[in-house]
Order: C-alpha cells, then structure tokens, then sequence
C-alpha cells in the first residue's frame, strides 16, 4: 500500500521564498519612490525647515534708538556665550518701524523671534490683537503672543526746544502745559512744532498726554473720557497747530540738528535724544515737562511665542536680556542719554550726561501719567484720526517715457499705499499728472470711501510717455493749493520724478521765488520730492523742497512703496 505524499514544503524552501518576497516587496518600494512624481511626494522636500537647535536670535528694534542697539549687541555677540549643547549664541539686528513691527509679530512668518520697539505699549497691542483672533475654546483663555520681556532702558516723552523759547513761554522750572503750547502756536503764526504720528510711541504718547489733560486726570484716563466732546475739542484745538506730523522722531531730531530753527521750534520726542543732539555739539535744546505730567518711552525686550522659535533662540533671549541688566551695560545705556532700568544707578551723579548741562533734569518729570490699557489706547488711536490736524495733499507723479515699465508699476503700488495709509475722512488728497505737460489735475476732496476707489481707479489707468515739465506741474498744484487758502489745514506737495526737467515754462528760480514769497504772505505749503531712480535731477529737487521747508527723499524700484508709506505719515 502506497504512502500518501506529504503536503508540506520542505523548510528551506520555504525560507527561500519568503526572503525572495522580501526582496521583491523592497524593490518595488524603491522603485515606487524613484518613479513618484515630485508633486505627490513627502511635503517635507518642499517645506523649508528650521534647525531645532538654532541658537541665533534675530532682533526686529524701532529706528531710534540703532546705535544704542548696535554697540550692546555687538558687546553681547564677543562673549562668545554657548548653549548646554555647545552653540554660540548670537544676536542679528533688524531695524523696523513700530508699526510694521506690530503687523509682522501678528504674521505667521515674522521675520524675527524678539523685538524691541519704542515703548511696551506695542506689546500690549499684540497681545490684544492675537488674543481677539486666537481665543482658546476652553474657558475662553486669551492666547498671548508674547511669551517674554524685560524693560532695559526708559526715557521720559519732553517737548524739545531752544532756551529762548523755552523761557519765552514762561513757565517756572522749564515745565509748560499742552494748553500753553497751543496758545503759543495760535498766536503767533511763525511757530512752528511737531510729534510724530501715532504710529511712533514718542506721537501716541503725547496724544494720550493731551487726552489726559482734556480729561483733568493723571491716571485712570477711560475711554468714556476719550471720547466725551470736552476732551475731543480740547485735543482738536492742540492739534489743529501743529506744523506736520512725522515717520518717528529721529529723523526730526536729525533735521533740527541740521536744518536749527528754520525747521522747527519745538519737538515732541524723548529725552534721550535732547541729550545726545546736545553731546553731538549741535546748537543747544532744552527739555520741557509739560506740567500736567508726561509718559515714558520704556524700550522692552520681548520674546514671540511662535512654533518656529527654537529652545536656544529663547535661551539667547534670556542670556540676552541678563546681559543688558548688568551694571556695565546698564552703564553704557545711560552713557548714550537713557535712563537705565536699574534703579541702583544713580542717573544725577558726576559724569552722568541726564544734567542741565545737557538741557535737560534728572529730577523731572514730577507727574508721570499712567499708561492705559490697550484698549483705551486704541480708542486714542482712533480718534486721533478725527482729532489731529487735516490736511490737503497733491501727490505730482512723473509719467515721462523713461518711466515706462518696472518703474510705472512700482510708483502705482507706492500710490496705493500712500492713499490706503491715509486714514481720517476729513483729510483731502488730489494728483496732478505730468509728462510733456500737465495733465489730468484731480483737486484735492475728503478721502471718503467714495473718493479713495476713485484715487485707485485714476493709479491704476497712469501710463507712460513724453518729456518731463516736473516745475510745471508743482506750481500747478501749489497754485491751487494758494487759492484754496485753507489756513486750518496742513497743505503739501509730494513730488516724485525720476528724470532732468526737460519741458516747462517757468524756469527753477521763478518757482523758488514764488514759493517763498507766497508761503509767507498765503498759506504754508510744504513740498517733499522723490528722487526716483539715479538719473533724477537731485539739486533741482533738494532746491524746490528745500524753498517750502520740506525735504528731498531718494527712492528707487525697491524702497519706493515704503518712502510713501513714510511720506503718508506727515499728514
């Protein structure tokens, strides 16, 4: 009787055939992979990546205070300080106006990981604005988007003056209230002053010291207060005489250092830079504290709480800010006319530049005015917009051949910004075109919903071609701006050409002389040229500018979207 054949594989073929799936299953994957488009493959080949132990810290800072900055880092980046796993620690510097700041910190992509602006009241804003829109679902917790600070330096917010009219306005001690400031430019129309938009912390907080003064307090200012009428008309009547609001004050401490009292009698801006105008040798200012009470500038140190920051980066961080409380450094902070953070150091010692000598008193102010919170500050913002002097704006753009191209499109983007960026209805902007001749002139109107679509409409049809009669068109707009003669209103020009006047009837001198004799008998206008491009006419434009007290700016293809939204600021 025949064995029936066993049905089992013998072991060893078994184990052949299994090891020879393997093979066949990895050859497939491999060539599954080599044959996958790139589209479809791993999103991390097209993601950028960060390196989790990145130690390098790159820190956003507001423009007035960079060389302040530049030597404490450059002091912090020689020591050579590691991480537990041996990465040197470095700080880069990125310099940013407050705002853009604030904009880029909401962002997902910042650009930074710290940020020091001008004063913490940003801080706040940013924390407000991340909490409105990142509200966590549990409890209704407000997420915050900054995860750490430390306040290094401060300097108290001063009207910058000359000893003559600081004694002209009599007050005892050098200090003048906001109201004496206003009577002074009300009855005396040659006087001229200023403080930046609120966009700069050194504008915000003197419009929130006229709040306080339009409401009789010191502290607790609401937003009940803010907008009652008596406080409103008050702030309006302050407003309403100042000479130009500005991008931040150090560019206008820069122009009093070297334009004197042909630019300005009186600034509003921190008190640091009163001291370091008179360290440079320029002719001496003084600081006035209004008497009402003032607030501080207290220039934070701030870390974001983003996904992207690295555990070195908030290692740097903290290294960093211990570095700045030492004593040495703290030391070299007030050297450069700051008040240091540490109490310890005495700011009216011998050797200390805070003095009279200097223009200004370690012991005022004597009434500092309480920071409010950030959503009365945004009140404040806001109706500043309505409060603040308004104004009546010619933007004059060159539309000769040579702009043609690039530059055409660059200038229509830099337009939309400078009318997105005015922001209060009861200031009126106009254009006057110009290429062989003037043309297209559209006067000056409220910057309504209505009029701001049609602004961008007219931008968007600019075209090129022809010849340049640059001289023509600003007299064409300052003429109108003449006959309107509205003396309650801040009246400019914005000038911008990229070639050599090549096509008007009146000569340069003719202009100058008409600007100067009609600024002084009509109404002020002032003119701000752009010089766009290398081939522009630069002593031409400085000249024109420079007759009406304005100022010659350069720009080209890559920083000209940004000198409007700069520009935008004066009005």
């Amino acid at each position: 009787m025949k064995q029936k054949q066993s049905s089992k594989l013998p072991v060893g073929l078994l184990v052949s055939i299994l090891v020879g799936l393997v093979v066949v299953c990895v050859v497939c994957v491999i060539l599954f992979a080599l044959l996958t488009p790139s589209s479809q493959k791993s999103v991390t080949q097209v993601t950028p990546t960060v390196d989790p132990k990145d130690a390098t810290l790159t820190l956003a800072y507001s423009p007035e205070k960079a060389a302040l900055l530049k030597e404490l880092t450059d002091g912090f980046n020689k020591t050579r300080q590691r991480t537990s796993d041996g990465r040197v620690m470095e700080v880069k510097l990125v310099e940013m106006p407050p705002d853009q700041m604030v904009a880029a910190a909401l962002s997902d992509a910042p650009g930074f990981q710290a940020l020091s602006p001008d004063a913490s009241l940003w801080l706040d804003q940013i924390d407000l604005t991340w909490a409105e829109s990142h509200r966590q679902d549990q409890g209704d917790v407000a997420a915050r988007r900054i995860a750490d600070s430390a306040r290094y330096a401060v300097s108290p917010i001063v009207i910058a003056t000359w000893p003559d009219v600081a004694a002209s306005l009599g007050q005892e001690g050098g200090r003048v209230s906001w109201s004496d400031l206003q009577q002074r430019a009300t009855t005396d129309p040659k006087f001229r002053w200023s403080h930046a938009s609120t966009s700069y912390a050194s504008g915000i907080l003197a419009t929130l010291a006229e709040f306080y003064a339009g409401a009789g307090k010191t502290r607790g200012l609401t937003e009940q207060d803010v907008l009652a009428q008596s406080t409103l008309d008050h702030v309006r009547d302050i407003e309403r005489t100042i000479s130009f609001y500005g991008e931040n004050e150090a560019v206008a401490m820069q122009r009093m250092r070297t334009e004197g009292r042909t630019f300005l009698d009186a600034l509003v801006a921190q008190e640091a830079l009163v001291v370091q105008h008179n360290l440079s040798g320029g002719a001496p200012l003084v600081a006035v504290y209004p008497h009402e009470g003032t607030l501080w500038e207290d220039h934070p140190l701030a870390l974001l709480d983003a996904p992207a920051v690295t555990d070195n980066q908030r290692r740097t961080f903290r290294a960093l800010a211990d570095f700045l409380l030492q004593p040495e450094q703290q030391k070299r902070i007030l050297a450069q006319g700051f008040r240091p953070a540490d109490l310890n150091i005495a700011i009216d010692g011998a050797g200390s530049p805070i003095s009279t000598a200097n223009g200004v008193n370690p012991r005022e102010p004597q009434t500092t005015l309480q920071l409010p919170g950030p959503a009365v500050v945004q009140v404040v913002q806001n109706a500043w917009q309505y409060t603040k002097r308004p104004s009546n704006v010619y933007l004059v753009v060159d539309t000769s051949g040579s702009m043609d191209g690039d530059k055409l499109d660059n200038v229509k983007t830099a337009l939309q910004t400078f009318i997105d960026q005015i922001q209060g209805r009861q200031d009126r902007v106009g254009m006057v075109e110009f290429s062989s001749s003037v043309y297209n002139v559209i006067p000056p109107q409220p910057l309504d919903d209505a009029h701001r679509a049609n602004m961008h409409a007219e931008v968007d049809q600019l075209q090129a071609g022809g010849d340049t009669a640059l001289l023509d068109a600003v007299r064409a707009a300052y003429v109108r701006l003449q006959q309107q003669a509205d003396k309650e209103s801040i009246n400019a020009i914005v000038a911008m050409t990229d070639g050599n006047e090549n096509a008007s009837n009146i000569t340069l001198n003719r202009l100058v002389s008409q600007i100067q004799r009609e600024n002084s008998s009509g109404v002020p206008v002032v003119i701000f040229t752009i010089a766009y491009g290398d081939d522009a006419d630069l002593a031409l434009l400085r000249r024109l500018a420079e007759s009406s007290g304005g100022q010659m700016r350069m720009g080209s293809v890559e920083t000209i979207r940004e000198l409007y939204r700069l520009l935008s600021q004066y009005f």
